[in-house]
Parts: C-alpha cells; sequence; structure tokens
C-alpha cells in the first residue's frame, strides 16, 4: 500500500466516498516543535447511507489488542454489502503508543478527564478534539482496552445496562463478563453516552501483547453488533447465556507492601471471608492475608508480585441477582 494516505484536521463523513474503504491521518495537535501529532484513521462507506459505528484502541498507549481487532475487521468488510459506515481509529492516544507507555505525555490518564477542554491542559485538548473531531460522528462506539500494566482481565464489557441499546450491544460481544457502568466517568465511553451515542467498553486482554484468542473473540462480537444493528450482513451468533451480568464492581487494594499472591483466577467466583491474596516480606515470613469482603466474581488481578501499600490485588465483580 503505498499510496499516499491523506491528512485531514477534522473527520467529515460527507465528504468520503461512498462504496469505498478509505484511510488517513487526522492531525489532533502539533508537538513542541510544531511537527504534527497525526492518529490513523479508517472508514468503509457504503452505497447505501445508514448508522455510523465507532471502533477505537489504544485510548491508553500499551493496550494493543485492540489494534488488530479493528485491522481484521477493515480487511474481512465486504463493501458491496455495506449499509451504512463503520470508522476505525486503531491508535486513539499515538504519543502513548509511541512510548509504549499507559498514560498521556503529560502524565493524565486519558480516559478519565474525557470529554477534555477546548482550552486547557494538554491532555485536555487532545481529548477534546478526539471528542469533538472524531466521536461526534458516530451512532454507536465501542472502545477496545486492556488491561494496565501488572495485571490481567477477563473478557469483559463496562456497559450501561440500564439503556436498552447499549445492553444489547454489551449481550452481542458474548464476554465472560459485563460489568454495569454508567456514564458520567470521565470515560470516552461515558462522554459517548452523555452526547446520546450508545457505547460500551470492551476490555480485551493484557497490555502490551497481541493475544489470538482474545483478538479473535473482540472480533467475533462486534460482527456481532454490526449484523444485529443491519449495517453488514454478517450473520448474528445466539447470545450466550453463559455471561455473567455483575450490577457493580470494585478493586480491593493492599495496606502493606510487599510481595503479592493473588490466589483466585479471573472469572472465578469467591464467596465471602474466601482467602484472595497473601503479602510476605522480603524474607519470606507472612505478613498480611487478604479476605473476600463479599461473595462475587474475579474480573481481573494483579500478577506483579511486587506491590506496596496501595497497590492493586483484585477487581471483584457483584453479580446481579436473579430477581434484579
Amino acid at each position: 500500500m503505498d499510496k499516499e494516505i491523506k491528512v485531514i484536521n477534522t473527520l467529515d463523513l460527507e465528504k468520503v466516498p461512498n462504496n469505498a474503504i478509505t484511510r488517513y491521518w487526522l492531525e489532533l495537535v502539533k508537538d513542541g516543535m510544531g511537527v504534527p501529532i497525526k492518529i490513523p484513521v479508517i472508514v468503509a462507506k457504503g452505497k447505501e447511507t445508514g448508522k455510523v459505528v465507532g471502533l477505537t484502541a489504544a485510548v491508553h498507549g500499551n493496550e494493543l489488542n485492540g489494534i488488530p481487532v479493528i485491522q481484521r475487521l477493515f480487511n474481512e468488510i465486504d463493501i458491496a454489502e455495506l449499509k451504512g459506515t463503520i470508522v476505525g481509529i486503531p491508535v486513539l492516544n499515538a504519543p502513548s503508543y509511541l512510548r509504549k507507555k499507559r498514560r498521556f505525555m503529560d502524565g493524565v490518564d486519558l480516559n478519565h478527564i474525557m470529554p477534555g477542554k477546548e482550552h486547557g491542559t494538554v491532555s485536555q485538548v487532545y481529548a477534546w478534539r478526539i471528542v469533538n473531531r472524531v466521536v461526534k460522528n458516530f451512532n454507536y462506539l465501542v472502545d477496545l482496552h486492556t488491561a494496565s500494566n501488572g495485571r490481567i482481565n477477563s473478557y469483559y464489557i463496562r456497559a450501561d445496562m440500564s439503556d436498552a441499546t447499549v445492553r444489547k450491544m454489551a449481550l452481542l460481544q458474548n464476554a465472560q463478563i459485563i460489568v454495569h457502568n454508567p456514564p458520567s466517568d470521565g470515560t470516552l465511553r461515558g462522554t459517548a453516552n452523555e452526547m446520546n451515542i450508545p457505547a460500551i467498553t470492551l476490555e480485551v486482554g493484557n497490555p502490551n501483547l497481541f493475544q489470538k484468542g482474545m483478538i479473535r473473540d473482540g472480533l467475533t462480537g462486534i460482527h456481532n453488533l454490526l449484523g444485529y444493528f443491519c449495517i453488514t450482513d454478517c450473520e448474528v451468533e445466539e447470545i450466550s447465556d453463559e455471561t455473567v451480568i455483575c450490577e457493580r464492581s470494585y478493586w480491593i487494594y493492599c495496606d502493606t507492601g510487599g510481595l503479592l499472591a493473588v490466589h483466585p483466577n479471573v472469572t472465578e467466583v469467591v464467596k465471602q471471608g474466601e482467602k484472595i491474596a497473601t503479602i510476605r516480606n522480603i524474607f519470606g515470613d507472612v505478613v498480611k492475608e487478604y479476605f473476600a469482603p463479599e461473595q462475587g466474581i474475579v474480573i481481573g488481578k494483579s500478577v506483579s508480585p511486587v506491590n506496596q501499600a496501595g497497590g492493586r490485588i483484585l477487581h471483584l465483580g457483584i453479580i446481579q441477582s436473579s430477581e434484579s
């Protein structure tokens, strides 16, 4: 693919050619030498007008599994059968991706300050332009993430399950776990929901690597969504009845430092009072044990042995009761 890719300043879907897959470099900001910082954008636009589905990845620069999900999806699209538009952004946080870091250049978590500010800090301006130059075009959003450094995740979804459309989007992923997570939380997903754009977050595995199984699962879920909304002719897989829905979730933290061992595996249900972690000092003595404060399912956990006071142990999901 040696064809020169056009540089744009904002995504105007009216100017994108129909019945084609088009690639762009979207300039968001300029660095300290005045050099543009650009993100890659892929647009598949069918002959027929319709809804716009946005797919974003690498809002955190070390969360890579979403990149091949988007790449593979566009390689599999039959443009002749496409009804509507699909917009893919394989890397949203370009500066952090190049540095192999989670956080933005100024040390801020980009996914905690959405929708940013037009006249704010370095990260706030970048976030604001993502929302106003790209995301505002979408009718639906799927934002792909992974665990952070030193942690592993199940294949799970964060979604506002009180919204009927969002709930359907989440269930179509056939994930291991879905966590009810209302908007107004500073995330890209939450901001999209506030803009009346139904959105979900896919947590597709672990950081800093490609995981074939997780990538395949993420791709299958997105094909399901596109088929359900009649954007593609993809056959929709039956929704799994094995997905665990959690009404809420939270992290359990250490209150002392040392060498941490987290005992349960991801997707394992732990009972109230069950031992979930042990901390030993550098001499190998047990200094603290941690127990589940209530019954729940392990969504994610720390796998880094070295943990100081305030470090994360595991992400506990509280399973929705059958009466809910």
